[in-house]
């Protein structure tokens, strides 16, 4: 027999009014001038109450929206309604009605119209709670994360957690759109030598065994390729045991993993950069400027020009080598840090920074940086002044000058060291004048990083290792491994950053078992290691294994980037603290004997931890 139709009683009779839902007929971002005269139901949180002795007012929040609902004190609810405090949960029962023109809120959907309230259930009363919900007031880090659930209710958190959501889904239909599959590796694993301390999982049917969390599902997407699949990707959680930093969460993250069969470095970009390009402009106003398609830079160039391999460049100042300009000159402390040191000399132009008090403040600021200062000349009166300036010949000053595009009123830094700290200072620096001048151009500007060194040599040992991601293939591969200075060999590497935040790392895969013994060789590790290490890798490649490449963007640093946020816990729905402590849910937490029996395991504590 088949159902009655909605509003049809099933016998030919008058239909019943349709039953109202027990806990809502709308949301509270529903209502409009339309629904005035309806009787509605609302479900939600105390936001906030006003009394105006006749009148109460209480808004009311849900997922969605606002809507205001009053209680008059002649109205049977008015007590109960008096008496229930914010974040409270509710139902309100009553007609729509027009608010008054004075009363209109322009700033809500609903600010046309409010609930005159004819009956109010309190579904779940609140205590005082320790935290402000209804303001974006900072209750300190320790009490956000404790009460995690309740800052998740504040308009700003709880909207970038929705603009997460609606980020994966986009990537997700971009990347579907593209021909990729979304697949899923495995979370319980083998430990691998990744960069980072793994966590690892006791085994209880395997004794004195552990697996490990992955660190990136690296080796699992390269076997997915070699396994005959052609694109590949998924929005994949990694996890790092890792100190804390403002873009990186310790613990867990999640980055888009995709990897390609038979690609180059050019076909990655053209994958990535319509899927990042698009994201960005699908959730920023239609006037925010994406520098589509993205630059690119050498490392060399980038460490160079920007001192820095993420370099933002919002910033449109460029670092220039002025090494040549005090060899042998007459500033005797760079001229003898260059001769005896290899030091080199870096310039940092400072456009409207010539005052003698902006200088002394970068001096004392690189003071702090663990430098022993920050030499400067101040250009004025058609001449440079300070120091520097007096100790070089005029000719030489402004011929700094005219190199650099300055003028009167402004001023150049400079940074004298070994190359690497030099870079390290001189970026620093640029960024420091850039954000106290007020000099960053809006919008997302993204560029590439390739061409990174495929080695390094350790400043304390001088021994040779990885400078990047050692699955990466080298440019001239086995033969440049073979032929050419270690130091010199370049990778198929490459990185995309977004306003000085590295969005991700990629590479061109070492999918030959030779070069990759070969590599590891010059690194210092031998063919067991490879073997012992990597045995699931190196066996596959033994089997036939395509030219691969891949990338993987951090999602978390996407949506903190869109969201304009500088902490990466502002779009995390549960983030650890800086000491990779869950306050709300009590982890780590000490485990029973009997756990620890049953895994085999005795601990071995340090003395603090015993206290």
């Amino acid at each position: 027999m088949p159902l009655p139709k909605r509003g049809d009683n099933g016998g030919g009779g008058v239909a019943a009014k349709p039953k109202m839902h027990p806990y809502r007929s709308h949301t509270c971002h529903d209502l409009t001038l339309s629904d005035v005269g309806k009787e509605v139901r609302l479900s939600g949180w105390i936001n906030r109450k006003r009394d105006h002795g006749q009148l109460l007012f209480i808004d009311l929040r849900d997922h969605y929206g606002i809507t205001q609902c009053v209680a008059d004190t002649q109205d049977d609810s008015f007590g109960l309604v008096e008496a229930t405090r914010v974040e409270s949960v509710v139902c309100v029962t009553g007609k729509v009605v027009k608010r008054t023109p004075d009363t209109i809120n322009p700033n809500l959907k609903t600010g046309q119209v409010e609930v005159r309230i004819d009956k109010f259930e309190v579904l779940s009363a609140a205590d005082v709670v320790p935290l402000q919900v209804n303001a974006d007031e900072d209750s300190g880090e320790d009490t956000r994360l404790k009460y995690r659930y309740l800052d998740l209710r504040r308009p700003r958190l709880h909207a970038n957690i929705v603009l997460r959501s609606q980020v994966i889904e986009s990537i997700r239909r971009r990347m579907l759109a593209q021909g990729f599959l979304e697949l899923h590796t495995p979370i319980l694993t083998a430990s691998s030598p990744e960069g980072a301390r793994d966590f690892l999982v006791p085994s209880r049917l395997h004794p004195g065994k552990f697996y490990a969390l992955p660190q990136a599902p690296q080796q699992f997407k390269q076997l997915i390729m070699v396994s005959g699949f052609d694109r590949y990707f998924q929005i994949a959680p990694c996890f790092r045991d890792e100190d804390s930093r403002a873009d990186r969460s310790p613990g867990e993250f999640y980055q888009l993993d995709l990897e390609m069969c038979f690609a180059t470095q050019e076909d990655v970009f053209a994958a990535v950069e319509p899927v990042m390009a698009g994201v960005f402009d699908e959730f920023t106003p239609p006037k925010t400027k994406i520098n589509s398609p993205f630059p690119r830079l050498s490392f060399a160039d980038s460490m160079l020009k920007y001192g820095s391999d993420k370099p933002d460049l919002r910033i449109p100042i460029e670092i220039s080598d002025v090494t040549d300009t005090f060899r042998d000159s007459n500033f005797s402390i760079f001229a003898k840090a260059i001769a005896e040191k290899n030091a080199v000399v870096r310039a940092i132009p400072g456009p409207d920074c010539g005052s003698r008090a902006f200088a002394d403040r970068m001096n004392n600021w690189a003071r702090d940086e663990g430098a022993a200062g920050m030499g400067y000349i101040i250009f004025d009166g058609g001449e440079g002044r300070g120091p520097i300036a007096n100790a070089l010949d005029k000719k030489a000053v402004l011929g700094l000058r005219d190199a650099l595009g300055l003028k009167d009123g402004d001023a150049v830094f400079f940074a004298c060291a070994e190359a690497a700290a030099a870079a390290d200072l001189a970026g620093k620096a640029r960024v420091r004048i850039g954000h106290e001048k007020g000099m960053l151009a809006e919008g997302f500007h993204f560029c590439w990083i390739v061409d990174f060194p495929m080695f390094e040599k350790d400043s304390t040992t001088g021994e040779i290792g990885f400078s990047h991601n050692p699955f990466s293939m080298p440019q001239g591969g086995l033969d440049a491994l073979n032929n050419s200075d270690p130091l010199a060999i370049k990778a198929w590497q490459y990185d995309l950053v977004c306003n000085g935040v590295e969005l991700s790392s990629g590479a061109i895969r070492n999918h030959l078992p030779e070069v990759m013994y070969r590599a590891f060789e010059i690194a210092g590790y031998g063919r067991e290691v490879v073997d012992r290490q990597f045995p699931a890798m190196i066996d596959a490649f033994r089997y036939g294994a395509p030219p691969h490449g891949g990338f993987a963007p951090g999602i978390d640093r996407i949506v903190m980037l869109i969201a304009g946020e500088t902490s990466i816990r502002e779009v995390i729905l549960f983030p650890m603290n800086g000491k990779a402590e869950d306050t709300m849910m009590g982890a780590p937490s000490a485990v029973d004997d009997k756990a620890l029996k049953e895994l085999h395991i005795k601990l071995a504590l340090p003395p603090k931890a015993k206290e």
